[in-house]
Order: C-alpha cells, then structure tokens, then sequence
C-alpha cells in the first residue's frame, strides 16, 4: 500500500481526505494506492482508495479486482505484509481456495518468546551478495520452522535488522515519554480535567506508539487526581531479546523453512515498484484536482514503472544486474543536441542529432535490443522572413 498526498484543497475528489501520512505531512489530503506484483516485480493491479482508509481494509476488493483482471486460481498463495495480517484478511484469502503467507503481528509474536529464546534448532540462510560488487558482505537470516495442526510458523532471527529494530524502539520511546510528560503537565495545571477526556488523551498516546506502549504502565487515578507512568521493566527486556525477529506463518505446509522465507521477501518488489514510482517516476506530490485525472496520473505511473522493471528484468535474464537509476546514469552522457548554423542571407539552419554513442552505452543498446542510433539527423531551415 501506498500514500499519495495532494498539493490544494482538492475538493473535486471525493476519494482525497487525511489519513496516517508517511511523509509526515497530515495537513495535506492523499489517497491510498493498493498495489499487486508478481515475482518478478511486475503489477498485476492497482486500485485506489479513499485517504483515509485503513490499508487492511483493501485486501477483500483487491482480491476481486485480480480475479476479474488476471484470473484467481485455487492453490495460489498470496502474500502480504504485518500491517495486513488480520483474521478477517486471512479468512478472505482462505476462502477463496488459496494459501497465505503473512508475517504475524506483534502480539502474536510475543507468544514465541521462549521459541526465540531456544537458539537451538535455527538454520542459517546464507544471502547471495551483489553480482556487481564483490566486496558486500551479507548478515545470514537464521531460520527455523515450527508446525501446528492448522499452520506452518517461521521463527526468523536477522542481526542485520537487529540495531535498526533498537533505534526504532528507542526513538519511539523517547517520543512516548515526552509527549507522557506534556499530558502530565496538562493535568497538573488543570488545563484538562475531565477523566474520559484524559482517558481518551491516553489512548491516543498508546494508539501512537503501540510498540513500546506495551511496556509502560500508564495511569490515572480519578479520585486522587493523579496522573502516573513508569516502565514496567519485565516487559521491556523482552521487547529488547525480540529486536531483529519476526514471525512467518502460512498455511503451506509443502515448503521449508527457507522456501517460505524467500518466498516472504518476494514482498520487497511491491515495496520496490512504490520506491520507484516515487522516485525517479515523481509521483508525488499530485497537483491534479479532480479525481479522473489524479487517477490517470497514478495510471501513467504504473505504466512507467512496467517500462522501468522491464528493463532491468531483460538486462537480469542476461547476467547484469544493474537497477534502472544505473542504467539512467549511464545512458544519460548520450544526449541529443540541436545545433544552430546562422546563414549571410539571414536565415538559420538547426540540426538537430545524436551524439556518438560511447563502448559502454553500445554494450547498454545491445543487452536492451533497441538501436544505438537514437534519431537521424532533422534538418529545419528558418528562412530570415520568418525570422522578422
């Protein structure tokens, strides 16, 4: 899923309206961009959605909408990320005679403490480096399959991920703890005084970090007119042994654990294609106000981005694996030129070419199977009449 935020009022689309903004702007209305690619990374469909609609809340219409555009067959899986891992998501997906593959949210996660505790038993998954560069070095996953009646559950354990999962946490904390302090502020100097008013004033501070709200006691005595927080430590040290793990869980039961795991980051091409249609492909911000035409812009995206992964699927089916910001870089010194020639009578002769094209923009044509030569020379005489 992806958030495309507006520039204006918008007031002729019914669908732009202000939602959760990862671009940290929530004065600004956006709409919400569901997104579907195969392995390759290529879309299958798109839908969009009102601004603020939840993102789990799409997953019912775009399973209708790939059934009427490509055709759902029983036994597929579909794969989709935490923030989709509801029971009523699944149960869609289950429905419809197919398999699911979704990481477990972070309440379910807790339950596999001990799991991840016990090192025993974890499969390490030794991560190819880049073909383009010899020298990166890549952090195994460790792996490790547990089975129940119904489902298959993947413990994974990344170091990689690990130092970043604790600077989210801590910066998330230190966020809580300030903002507990300004609402501790508010009740102390009567600014806010009503109980369901502060009670609602706590939710939302939890509802706005879940992640490390679980581990802090947060509460206010109504007789006693007393606001109060404190960590509650227990909780906390388990929050820090889970940073760097995830939980899988399928309903496949004919994969290993490795499989289901590169199976799961098949998810980084919907993630990739939202990259990339923000940029290099300037999605947003849109100016467009009216909702057909925002619509076709999000269109003409998508298309862009088909021409984007094409070129990089052709180029990684013949054994270089350059991204399409290398091949613009590369491609970008080939350039056409007009050049103007001024003539004694007063008229002027434009050319307008291609420049010579280099070995390495050559050998870039070549793996692309289009031709070097770009355009044939245009030649335009401007007569000094029509230059009066």
């Amino acid at each position: 899923m992806g958030k495309l935020r507006f520039e204006g009022q918008t007031k002729k689309n019914p669908k732009a309206k202000k939602g959760w903004s990862r671009d940290k702007r929530p004065d600004c209305n956006q709409v919400l961009v569901g997104l579907v690619v195969n392995r390759d990374g290529f879309p299958l469909g798109h839908e969009v959605f009102e601004g603020n609609m939840r993102d789990h809340k799409t997953v019912p219409t775009m399973l209708d909408l790939l059934d009427s555009r490509v055709g759902l067959q029983p036994g597929q899986t579909v794969v989709v990320d935490r923030g989709m891992s509801y029971d009523e998501n699944i149960r869609q997906i289950t429905s419809r005679g197919m398999h699911y593959l979704v990481a477990s949210r972070q309440a379910e996660r807790d339950q596999w403490l001990g799991e991840f505790e016990d090192l025993q038993g974890f499969e390490e998954i030794r991560l190819a480096g880049s073909p383009t560069n010899p020298y990166q070095k890549k952090i195994p996953v460790k792996v490790r399959m547990k089975t129940t009646e119904h489902e298959t559950h993947v413990l994974c354990m990344s170091p990689a991920r690990k130092e970043k999962d604790k600077a989210i946490r801590e910066k998330q904390e230190k966020w809580l703890i300030e903002d507990l302090a300004k609402l501790q502020k508010r009740i102390q100097k009567g600014r806010l005084v009503k109980p369901e008013k502060i009670g609602e004033a706590i939710g939302r501070i939890k509802e706005r970090y879940p992640r490390v709200a679980r581990y802090y006691r947060i509460e206010y005595d109504p007789s006693a007119k007393s606001f109060s927080y404190d960590i509650n430590q227990p909780k906390r040290t388990i929050a820090e042994r889970l940073d760097g793990s995830y939980l899988l869980k399928s309903s496949r039961k004919d994969l290993s654990a490795e499989e289901i795991w590169r199976t799961y980051t098949l998810l980084t091409k919907a993630e990739e294609a939202f990259r990339s249609m923000k940029s290099p492909l300037s999605e947003r911000p849109i100016f467009h106000q009216v909702e057909r035409r925002v619509e076709t812009h999000i269109f003409l995206c998508i298309l862009a981005y088909h021409i984007l992964i094409s070129i990089e699927k052709t180029l990684r089916d013949k054994g270089v694996h350059f991204s399409f910001a290398t091949v613009r870089n590369k491609l970008k010194t080939h350039q056409i030129s007009t050049v103007i020639l001024p003539c004694k009578d007063g008229s002027v002769l434009k050319i307008r070419k291609a420049g010579t094209p280099e070995a390495e923009h050559r050998e870039l044509y070549k793996l692309l199977e289009v031709p070097k030569t770009i355009i044939s020379p245009v030649r335009t005489w401007i007569r000094k009449d029509e230059n009066m």
